[in-house]
């Protein structure tokens, strides 16, 4: 039955609005802003403040969360690595969704293979896609330990947890590395701005 209706779906993106009329509207370019790094590593607090500074700068965005999204599309998927990968899977393809709707697209995720984050890429379009590697040493991460996660992990009630149990793939060539130890939150979304501001403005 899937298959089936699999093979009757015909995308169609030209009857609607182009991307290029919505930047002109939105006077932005529309790109994916792929937030990746360890558990604790200031991902999301990272990506909420420039979130915040976008937006008073003029700049229409949409986020998308690890907590948040798993909650809602993605509650049925669990951590095993096949699930992750899914997990990843669809949330490029909302993210492309939401490029060619004109948006600048904040993803905050662990995604810690190099290989889910290749596939996020492959999907959204590398031209479309900008790795933000959120780098905070792994023993800073669990001193933060926010959620209790790490803790957990270190007594076995949680297995395969990134970092301790199963492998972080920190990116190689990342569009920028923001190194946050010793750095204010601040800090760090403005590191991250630099980085990105010619890419979206324009």
């Amino acid at each position: 039955m899937i298959l089936r209706m699999a093979q009757n779906i015909h995308p169609d993106f030209e009857s609607f609005v182009s991307r290029g009329s919505k930047e002109l509207l939105l006077n932005q370019r529309s790109t994916v802003l792929w937030f990746t790094g360890l558990s604790g590593s200031g991902k999301s607090t990272i990506a909420a403040k420039l979130d915040h500074f976008l937006s008073q700068n003029g700049y229409l965005t949409a986020v998308l969360d690890g907590d948040n999204v798993r909650a809602g599309i993605n509650a049925n998927l669990g951590f095993s690595e096949e699930d992750r990968t899914e997990n990843i899977r669809r949330i490029a393809e909302i993210a492309k969704l939401m490029v060619n709707s004109g948006l600048i697209t904040i993803c905050c995720f662990v995604s810690p293979l190099a290989s889910q984050r290749e596939l996020a890429k492959k999907i959204v379009g590398a031209e479309n896609f900008m790795e933000i590697f959120i780098n905070t040493p792994l023993e800073v991460c669990e001193q933060r330990d926010v959620k209790g996660l790490y803790a957990k992990s270190r007594q076995g009630l949680i297995k395969d947890f990134t970092g301790i149990n199963a492998p972080f793939e920190a990116p190689v060539n990342p569009t920028c590395e923001i190194k946050t130890q010793g750095k204010t939150v601040d800090e760090n979304m403005l590191e991250a701005f630099a980085y990105i501001h010619k890419s979206i403005k324009k």
